[in-house]
């Protein structure tokens, strides 16, 4: 899979995603991780990519022409057929969740374009954008750490990137559930026991342990995801059986 980050601060962005997992994975080939420049595309000689917003108000607005001519140039470079999809990071997006990172797997790439200072003009939105997200209900300074989070959950579940499908599938929020406590050595540290169950050695208690530790856990702190997975994993009622009553011969009668 590709990723392609347009950002005014592609050092930072390579920093981030260059290192531990993923950069073993782009090592290794299985994903591609681009940065562009969009000052690069700046059409004055003082590389300005900014302008004071119509209408008056605070701070600057990153201006269309460098965005567009950085988003055209890529788009004359790319292979035609490839399933791609431009997402600007955004307060005003959808919020990511594990569902909507996985649903992004369906593309060969994401074009992921990093706004600053106030944002980027609307009409870069509006011709280009295919979707807006945002990782949360809060405002950072750019792009570019969302940016790195949403390349960091996306990538994570592509093939051969992890050991194994299970390191993300049966995780936190990925089941639907909060994680159960882990534990690690040593067995006692400051008075404190590791669960006599997770010794035993008896795979079918300790998921049964883990299972419950981990709808007390995500009943306790997001009970709005308890909800939702007991809705989806009803528990199952054991049907009583009934004797049949015996008839009169067999009672002897």
């Amino acid at each position: 899979m590709k990723f392609d980050i347009l950002t005014l601060f592609p050092d930072m962005v390579n920093g981030i995603l260059g290192e531990s997992i993923l950069g073993r994975a782009q090592k290794a080939g299985l994903i591609e991780i681009n940065t562009h420049q969009i000052r690069d595309f700046s059409e004055n000689k003082h590389r300005n990519v900014d302008d004071t917003p119509f209408g008056g108000g605070r701070g600057m607005l990153m201006a269309a022409p460098p965005i567009a001519g950085c988003l055209e140039h890529l788009f004359s470079t790319l292979p035609e057929g490839e399933r791609r999809r431009v997402i600007y990071l955004s307060p005003k997006g959808s919020v990511l969740t594990q569902a909507k990172a996985s649903s992004l797997l369906a593309f060969d790439r994401l074009i992921l374009l990093c706004g600053h200072y106030e944002g980027v003009d609307e009409r870069i939105i509006e011709e280009y954008v295919d979707e807006e997200i945002s990782i949360g209900d809060y405002v950072l300074t750019g792009g570019e750490l969302p940016a790195c989070v949403l390349v960091d959950t996306v990538a994570r579940m592509v093939d051969g990137v992890l050991a194994m499908p299970e390191c993300f599938e049966e995780e936190s929020i990925a089941s639907g559930l909060l994680e159960y406590p882990q534990y690690t050595r040593p067995v006692s540290f400051h008075g404190r026991e590791v669960p006599e169950v997770l010794l035993s050695g008896h795979h079918a208690n300790i998921a049964a342990w883990r299972l419950e530790e981990a709808l007390k856990v995500t009943k306790e702190r997001r009970p709005e995801l308890y909800e939702a997975y007991m809705a989806a994993h009803p528990p199952k009622v054991k049907k009583s059986r009934r004797k049949k009553p015996k008839t009169d011969e067999e009672q002897g009668k």
